[in-house]
């Protein structure tokens, strides 16, 4: 018998361990490197990218109007509100499968605080009810909260969530921009655009 033949199993057991080593090696070298790293997570702003989507609503015309039953019970008509309300509107969607959106509502939640001014209202977009439920009650937000129909998925498509769009009080859609928001962004943009 070929003594070659014979060996030949060995030494591929032999490759297969080291390659095991070096891949836990690896490992172990990735997890002490980013140990003392900090552990929050920054998520990509794509904001001025939204204006180039030829899919969104125009900045400087009227927003896209929906009717949308709310978490608690209650329905969010935007052309109702701002008929009879007269408040602008910062409108966010959002989902509870993505990490960006939960990483900015509570930032969201206080901005709405802030201002009372302002309607904020949150569209979950292709997302189950009760997960947004859930996510929204571990939060605590206390703006109006809706799961979409499809309809503001339709008449709002983004290049991905969160998004936000901000309408004045005549419904007229004056901004969007889609990634994360914070507090002092949406300050910012509320006293830009609204004003004082």
């Amino acid at each position: 018998m070929n003594k070659e033949a014979t060996d030949s199993p060995g030494k591929f057991g032999t490759w297969l361990i080291l390659g095991g080593v070096f891949v836990a090696a690896v490992a172990v070298t990735i997890a002490i490197g980013t140990r003392g790293s900090s552990t929050e997570t920054t998520y990509p702003d794509l904001g001025d990218i939204a204006e180039a989507d030829p899919n969104l609503p125009s900045t400087a015309q009227a927003a896209p109007t929906f009717a949308l039953t709310t978490l608690d019970g209650k329905t969010f008509d935007l052309a109702e509100h701002l008929a009879t309300d007269r408040r602008p509107v910062v409108l966010n969607l959002w989902a509870s499968w993505c990490p960006p959106c939960r990483a900015e509502m509570p930032e969201i939640n206080t901005a709405a605080g802030n201002h009372p001014e302002i309607a904020f209202v949150g569209v979950a977009i292709k997302d189950d009810e009760g997960d947004a439920s859930a996510f929204v009650d571990e939060i605590g937000v206390t703006y109006t909260i809706a799961v979409d129909d499809g309809s503001v998925d339709d008449a709002y498509p983004v290049l991905g969530l969160p998004a936000t769009f901000f309408i004045d009080e005549n419904g007229t859609l004056v901004k969007t921009h889609v990634g994360t928001v914070t507090v002092d962004s949406l300050d910012s943009d509320i006293a830009e655009l609204f004003g004082p």
